[in-house]
């Protein structure tokens, strides 16, 4: 009887997943360092969390089940604790501050960058697993740590190459939001979930426009498809009240703050929140981020569970056309809040804290689009090809090897089948490497070596045709001394990279 054939595993990659070759990593490595400097500049010091938190410390996602794995990617521990992956950065700094509040600086100022992880359903652009880069102000009560983080967010921009008047840091605050709840009559728990319909249609107020968030606020509204969603339920004269609230903002921060003073006068809770802006506001003046860079905008709405006052967000304003040529807006690409109860569930003192996370991938997107990242090829290693098979020749091309790389230039000793010579040639093109380096005995008795300009050779079989040509012209290929390589190879880079320079600026 014949074996039966077992079925070969089929490569397949996870849902929601995503796997990420050397040019994004490059351009992302290239991102974070520039986000990373600007931190620093602001006084902010590196930490790191593990990926993995006990569930009940994580805050949002409380286990209420046999298996707490809702939004989070879950497992228990040998001991029947249960552990989740981290779905952001600023619960497990919580978990870490409480842990060694002591023996931490007040304020402690420190940013993180790392993947985090959410168990939702996956869709185009919308990610199981993605990067966050966040900085935080821990033990600071003043808000005036929240406008430091704004111009910090602000000036990140600039510095990843999006030109002033390409983007906005918007501002609003918690309190003033719950101050227009009592104004119409929504304060208290039994009101809570029509308070949360009300601010989500405000949150909609950029892609509804002012009729849908209307719409939202009463009955409901039925979209292009024929959905409906169901509405707050607010009368006319409460509905008023909230588009008042989303429109007062105003060309000038001054007056933003007197449309809302007078809008909430009767909440002592948006009282607070309106002088908090206020502060805020004289603090972006004064260092001159009142130019259109930071703004009072009463229609940012973040975190409705989380943030306890000022939230800000990064908006990128420029437009792209999409593949039919539609224009779009990459939209919110960071945000943030002060959160001040968070630490302060592992500690029996009130902690308060503020910060401001990057959405990496979606600000990765944005740049790429603008021309700011992901633009240079990435060069890949001088290769030393193997002409010959025996241990000595085999120790001269490892020589030549150690002889780069001691240089400073990355080298790398062919390590496939060296038979077919071409091959050899063919995997240098396809890493992108500079040139090829070929010795053969012959060259080797003379004390030379071939160095194979590759970036040159692409251009040069462009233009030539026919074989003959080709054969004799030897193109971009020439002889130098053994004892020259490194100096020649450095030569020729330098010279490349010249060519690069004039090709980009032409």
């Amino acid at each position: 009887m014949a074996k039966k054939k077992s079925a070969k595993l089929k490569a397949r990659l996870p849902r929601g997943f995503v796997d990420r070759g050397p040019a994004e990593l490059q351009a992302m490595e290239q991102m974070l360092s520039i986000i990373k400097q600007t931190y620093e500049l602001y006084g902010f010091e590196p930490v790191e969390t593990p990926m993995f938190e006990y569930t009940d410390a994580l805050g949002k996602f409380l286990p209420d089940q046999d298996r707490p794995n809702a939004g989070v990617f879950s497992l228990q521990d040998d001991d029947e604790q249960w552990m989740s992956l981290r779905y952001d950065l600023t619960a497990p700094l919580a978990r870490h501050v409480a842990e060694n509040f002591e023996s931490l600086p007040k304020p402690y100022r420190s940013y993180r960058a790392g993947y985090v992880f959410r168990n939702e359903k996956p869709g185009p652009g919308r990610f199981r697993q993605f990067m966050q880069f966040d900085a935080d102000t821990i033990g600071a009560p003043s808000v005036s740590a929240d406008a430091e983080i704004c111009m910090m967010a602000s000036d990140t921009m600039e510095r990843l190459g999006i030109a002033r008047g390409d983007y906005v840091i918007r501002v609003n605050n918690r309190k003033v939001l719950d101050g227009v709840m009592e104004v119409i009559g929504l304060s208290g728990d039994e009101h809570a979930d029509t308070r949360l319909t009300v601010l989500r249609a405000v949150d909609k107020l950029d892609r509804l426009g002012v009729e849908g968030v209307k719409l939202l606020l009463g009955e409901g509204r039925k979209d292009a498809s024929g959905d409906f969603t169901k509405g707050a339920g607010l009368g006319d004269a409460e509905a008023e009240k909230v588009l008042a609230f989303v429109e007062a903002g105003s060309e000038t921060t001054d007056q933003t703050i007197e449309n809302l003073r007078g809008l909430i006068a009767d909440s002592k809770t948006g009282a607070e929140g309106v002088e908090e802006l206020a502060t805020m506001g004289k603090l972006f003046d004064a260092a001159g981020y009142t130019d259109g860079r930071v703004l009072i905008d009463p229609s940012v709405v973040r975190g409705l569970e989380y943030y306890t006052g000022p939230v800000y967000e990064a908006e990128l304003t420029f437009e792209v056309k999409d593949e039919k040529g539609r224009p779009v807006r990459f939209g919110s690409v960071g945000g943030g809040g002060r959160y001040d109860g968070l630490v302060s569930r592992f500690m029996s003192q009130p902690v308060p804290s503020t910060g401001f996370s990057v959405g990496v991938s979606r600000l990765m997107a944005a740049l790429t689009t603008l021309g700011k990242l992901g633009q240079e090829e990435i060069a890949g290693p001088v290769v030393v090809c193997v002409m010959d098979k025996d241990i000595d020749s085999l120790a001269h091309y490892q020589a030549m090897v150690q002889e780069l790389r001691t240089a400073g230039i990355r080298a790398e000793m062919y390590q496939g089948n060296p038979k077919q010579f071409g091959k050899q040639l063919q995997y240098a093109d396809r890493r992108n490497s500079p040139c090829a380096i070929i010795q053969g005995s012959q060259e080797r008795e003379e004390g030379e070596i071939q160095i194979k300009d590759l970036i040159e050779g692409k251009r040069l079989s462009a233009e030539i045709e026919d074989n003959k040509t080709w054969r004799e012209s030897r193109p971009a290929q020439f002889a130098v001394k053994r004892d020259d390589l490194v100096a020649e190879v450095k030569k020729l880079l330098s010279a490349q990279e010249e060519d690069r320079k004039n090709q980009s600026e032409n």
